[in-house]
Order: structure tokens, then C-alpha cells, then sequence
């Protein structure tokens, strides 16, 4: 027995021997593995950032040609719709007849038929539309008082307003007798005869005529004016609120249009100040002017007839055809009453 002792001593020690290197090599070999990992991780983090920063600094490729060129440019329509206050319809009674007056001048006044601004305009809303409109006529009125010389101040739209407020058609019947369009007398019986109680809406819409015809714009010292063109807006809406302050009024602007200069050529209206401002100007002031009312303003100038399209809606510098009326009708209905 104990020469098996001394004999497996022996086995033991080289056994001993044999595991210690072993688990030294496994260890060391470890130890590799975990450096290169580490290695790699850093290797991958050196060359990401290396990649990062050569991206940043090449830049993203543009788009921009400096050769390119455009006529279009970015636009705001500068519409401001305007709810009626409630408090404004206390008392009274609505008939559940939608009626709408249009005043103005030649986009209403010179086509009557099927293809009218008034009629497209009932077509679209199935309400019921009177059209009050007198051609040749301006916003502004030329003279401070009436003079019996120029009748068509009996037709602009403070004399217009101030008759439907007070029911006093007196001097707008005379004067008809002395227009040779029929039509004057026609508008002004009408309107003598139409029911204000009735009226829903006013539509006011003037072509760019006050700028043709050179009347002042505006008068900071004297805002209601009604030889300016936005003193005779503030003036005439000013009436017709006080004496039917039920129904909600919308203007709608002037288009685009150009004047005729001295040689016979067209001028560009938005290019061309004639006196008192380019067309934008007047837009801009009529602007204003309904907000200082508290009307809806739609704007036609940006938003329907404008310097790129006019080809398409116009028959001259200034006047629309069927298609232009269309537009406009459109544009009434989506600002005025977009659920029809």
C-alpha cells in the first residue's frame, strides 16, 4: 500500500503540471480576444467619425442653378372674410330667402345675360341676386359736391350708398334722365323699389377705373372723403351699416389691368403710378379701409386676374370676359359662402 502511494504521487504532480499551463493558455487567450475587440471597436469608431467628417465637409449637393430663370414668384393672396356679428341680426327676421345686392360698376354692369358676374354669381349660390351695378362709374366721386355737369357722381358708390340708406332716390332719378344708357334708369328704379330688410349680402366690387381715371386713393387727413377712392368706400359702408345693419357686405378688389398712356400704349397698372399709387397701392389702401368697417375683403388681384393670367380672363386692358366673370363668381361663392 505504501508503494502505491509513493507510485501515484508522481501522477498527481504531472497532472498538476499538465492543467496549470493549460488554464494559463486559456486565460492569455482571453485576454487576445478582449483587446481585439477593443481594437475593433476602436478601429470602427475612428473610421465612422473619419466617414463623418468627410461627409460634413463635402457638403450636401445643391440644387441651385444660377442659370436657371423664372417668371413666377410666390404670392399672398390677401383675402380677409369678415363673419357678421350676431348682435348685428337682433330683431331681425330672416324670410329663409338668400338675397344679395351687387354694386359697382363694369364687371356687373356690362353683361346682363348668362354669362353676367350677377347671374353666374345666382347660378352658383341659387340666391337670389340684384344688380345695381352703373358702367363708366368710379368709388370716388370727381367732385366734392354734386355738379349737375358730371351726372355720373350721382352714381358712384357714396351717392349709391347714401340713397339706399335713406330711401331718398331723388337725385339719382334725375340724373338718369340725362344718361344715354337705359340701363340707369333701370338700376335706379329697381333699387328705389327693392326691399333693404330683404338683403342678405352686399357684394361691392369697382374695376381698377378709380385708378385709371386718377382719383386720389387716399387722404390720411380726411379718411371718409368721398373724392378719394378709400374715403368713398369708408363713407358708403358707413351708411348702409347704419341703416341696415344686417347684412354682411363683401368688397371685392380690382384685378389687374393696365392704362393707356399719352402714346397710345399700354402701361402695366401694378408698374404705371398715374398720380396716387401703382394698383398694388390701391389694393393695399382698400384693404384698409374694410378693415377699418369691419367688411370682408376678397382680393382679386393676387387671387383671380393677375399679371401672368389676364390673357385668359380679359378682352382688353381692363374689361373680363365670360371666363373672367366665371372666376370671379367662384371666387364670391368659396370666400363668401363655401358651403354652396
Amino acid at each position: 500500500m505504501g508503494e502505491n502511494q509513493e507510485k501515484n504521487i508522481p501522477e498527481t504532480e504531472n497532472m498538476t503540471e499538465v492543467s496549470e499551463p493549460s488554464a494559463k493558455g486559456k486565460k492569455n487567450r482571453l485576454l487576445v480576444n478582449i483587446q481585439l475587440i477593443l481594437l475593433a471597436a476602436i478601429v470602427f469608431v475612428v473610421g465612422f467619425s473619419a466617414y463623418r467628417l468627410y461627409k460634413w465637409d463635402k457638403g450636401t449637393p445643391s440644387d441651385y442653378d444660377p442659370n436657371y430663370q423664372t417668371t413666377d414668384f410666390d404670392i399672398e393672396v390677401m383675402d380677409n372674410i369678415i363673419p357678421l356679428a350676431p348682435e348685428m341680426r337682433e330683431g331681425w327676421v330672416d324670410d329663409g330667402v338668400t338675397t344679395i345686392l351687387c354694386l359697382g360698376d363694369d364687371p356687373f354692369s356690362l353683361n346682363r345675360g348668362e354669362g353676367g358676374l350677377s347671374e353666374q354669381i345666382a347660378k352658383k349660390t341659387g340666391a337670389t341676386v340684384y344688380n345695381g351695378a352703373f358702367t363708366g362709374t368710379t368709388m370716388a366721386a370727381q367732385f366734392a359736391s354734386y355738379n349737375d355737369g358730371y351726372i355720373l357722381d350721382a352714381f358712384s358708390f357714396s351717392y349709391v350708398a347714401n340713397s339706399l340708406a335713406s330711401g331718398n332716390f331723388d337725385l339719382m332719378k334725375t340724373a338718369a334722365t340725362y344718361s344715354y344708357d337705359e340701363s340707369f334708369a333701370q338700376n335706379v328704379q329697381m333699387l328705389s323699389e327693392l326691399d333693404m330688410n330683404t338683403v342678405d349680402m352686399i357684394c361691392i366690387m369697382y374695376d381698377g377705373s378709380d385708378y385709371v381715371n386718377k382719383r386720389p386713393c387716399d387722404d390720411p387727413n380726411a379718411p371718409y372723403d368721398i373724392v378719394t377712392y378709400t374715403g368713398a368706400l369708408r363713407a358708403g359702408v358707413k351708411a348702409i351699416q347704419e341703416a341696415y345693419p344686417h347684412i354682411r357686405i363683401a368688397v371685392m378688389s380690382h384685378t389687374f389691368c393696365h392704362s393707356i398712356g399719352e402714346d397710345g400704349n399700354f402701361q402695366n397698372g401694378d408698374r404705371a403710378d398715374l398720380g396716387h399709387g401703382t394698383l398694388s397701392h390701391y389694393l393695399q389702401k382698400e384693404r384698409d379701409a374694410t378693415m377699418d368697417v369691419g367688411v370682408s375683403f376678397i382680393d382679386n388681384f393676387y387671387g383671380s386676374v393677375n399679371e401672368d393670367n389676364y390673357l385668359d380672363y380679359m378682352t382688353d386692358y381692363i374689361h373680363f370676359n365670360d371666363a373672367g366673370r366665371e372666376l370671379l363668381a367662384q371666387r364670391f361663392v368659396d370666400c363668401m359662402l363655401p358651403a354652396q
